[in-house]
């Protein structure tokens, strides 16, 4: 019995941060500010356990049969979690938070108090110095496996929905365990075996329909037709397809939208590329860094003089995806297949430190720095070793968010690409998908807007160029400090801005 417990103890510490990661997960991806959502959830999650604990206190008969119950509660209510708050988003997504909290308390409750209840069952038959030192010992390693299996394996074999009902239904196992434990113990026994086979099939019945849930619940939340889905490592890849065409999320946030995103990534790429025709030259050796849709690669393959291009996109679902799929080979002009890329499925900020190659051109389109491990792509530390990179008379671009939307962090990432010694020349374009969008061109000499542009484009001509240099009095420059590896000062100010647009 004391092995079965302990055991026990393991996987009630896995589920329960299982649904509390899964729980952050879902906040992101709905709610944004990813930073200071997950640290909300988990700091709720904390707090619950500890109301559950003193309430633990109350209860003085039955402990297998209060144990059991409140097992089954955790296995119905943390494993169909997930599922049911991609319902409520699809249905009511006002009422989402709300209801988020609320679930994030009352799991945090319930296992607060299970702890201490095992702890008691396990005193009948463990001294109490050795009493307390496994059960937390089993209680840590039941999160650290979790730590590490949810990002690296669970998420992206299973998904968020999938992953919440297996825990629920290693809670009902759990459930069923202590049932033949304590089967001498329990009054009612027929009523408890009916219970946890009930919860049981009922997480299992949901775990075989996961698939047409989060497909039913996706297509509510992005409105059109979801025709990819995929989880890595990294985020949430979906594709969708509707009167507009296609459109690229990952992790919920809008990346393109095919009716315009040729205004984006000319503006991108060719206010940079093309600057070099001025002087009579070309780029000839092209690094773009992200940008594994190849849209952005596409823009510099209009330029004859590029010899080679070198994509580093971290997620090696993007570039599969866009180099395999017809609709998107289309739209990127097949581009990521062209002889002259080379993709690298790799980490740009260790690439850079790895690298000892030149560029003439590089072109930087990361995700905007919704957390540290994408705020860290624009530190200091990034743009010294990307100037490190750029040759002398190199240019570099940045996307850079919206300078009207998110002025200070926008500025932000200027003033840090100044800290490291190069020039800065800051621009923006109107798409409208995303409203007035920021550019940043970082150099070691001046740069002047091109006097020509390659043929066949739609968007960026030489004076549209010239005139994206301008900035009202809403979006001129403000002071801002520099990103640093060890404030990520970008990352609190961008959620900040952005979140006062989505409340």
């Amino acid at each position: 019995m004391e092995v079965a417990l302990l055991a026990s103890v393991f996987v009630i510490a896995a589920c329960g941060l299982v649904y509390e990661l899964a729980a952050g997960a879902l906040a992101s991806y709905v709610l944004g500010d990813s930073v200071l959502q997950f640290s909300t959830i988990i700091g709720t999650y904390l707090f619950a356990m500890g109301v559950g604990s003193w309430l633990s206190r109350f209860i003085d008969r039955q402990l297998p049969a209060h144990f059991l119950r409140i097992e089954l509660l955790i296995a119905l209510v943390g494993g169909l979690m997930p599922a049911a708050l991609f319902l409520l988003h699809a249905h009511q997504p006002l009422a989402f938070r709300e209801v988020l909290y609320g679930l994030v308390l009352l799991i945090g409750t319930l296992v607060g108090l299970e702890i201490p209840l095992v702890m008691r069952l396990l005193k009948r038959n463990v001294a109490l110095k050795d009493l307390v030192s496994q059960v937390l010992t089993f209680d840590y390693l039941g999160a650290l496996a979790v730590s590490l299996a949810f990002p690296l394996l669970l998420l992206p074999q299973l998904g968020l929905v999938r992953t919440g009902l297996l825990f629920g239904l290693l809670n009902a196992g759990v459930a069923l365990w202590a049932l033949w434990l304590f089967r001498h113990e329990l009054r009612g026994l027929l009523w408890h075996v009916g219970a946890a086979l009930g919860t049981a099939g009922v997480l299992a019945l949901a775990f075989a329909q996961a698939d047409r849930i989060t497909t039913w619940a996706e297509d509510r939340f992005y409105q059109d037709k979801v025709v990819y889905a995929e989880s890595s490592p990294w985020q949430r890849v979906v594709v969708t397809h509707g009167r507009e065409g296609h459109k690229l999320y990952l992790n919920g946030n809008l990346q393109f939208a095919e009716r315009d995103e040729y205004r984006y990534h000319e503006a991108l790429v060719h206010p940079a590329a093309a600057a070099f025709n001025a002087a009579g030259t070309g780029p000839r050796r092209v690094a773009v860094l992200g940008g594994g849709d190849g849209l952005a690669v596409r823009e510099i393959l209009r330029y004859p003089a590029v010899e080679s291009i070198t994509l580093v996109e971290l997620d090696p679902h993007m570039t599969r995806l866009f180099s395999t799929h017809a609709a998107l080979q289309r739209i990127n002009g097949d581009s990521l297949r062209s002889p002259k890329v080379k993709v690298l499925n790799a980490d740009a900020f260790t690439w850079l430190e790895d690298s000892r190659e030149m560029f003439d051109l590089i072109v930087v389109d990361f995700p905007d720095p919704t957390n540290f491990s994408i705020g860290k792509l624009y530190t200091d530390s990034f743009y010294r070793l990307l100037a490190a990179r750029l040759s002398a008379s190199g240019f570099a671009v940045v996307q850079s968010t919206s300078p009207l939307v998110a002025r200070q962090s926008f500025w932000t990432v200027v003033q840090t690409i100044e800290s490291v010694g190069l020039h800065t020349s800051a621009y923006h374009a109107l798409v409208p998908s995303f409203g007035e969008w920021g550019f940043i061109i970082a150099s070691r000499r001046p740069w002047a807007p091109p006097t020509q542009v390659p043929d066949g484009l739609r968007y960026a001509s030489p004076p549209i160029i010239s005139a994206m240099t301008q900035f009202p009095p809403d979006m001129a420059r403000v002071d801002a400090d520099v990103n640093r590896l060890y404030n990520q000062v970008l990352v609190t100010t961008f959620e900040r801005e952005w979140g006062q647009v989505r409340r």
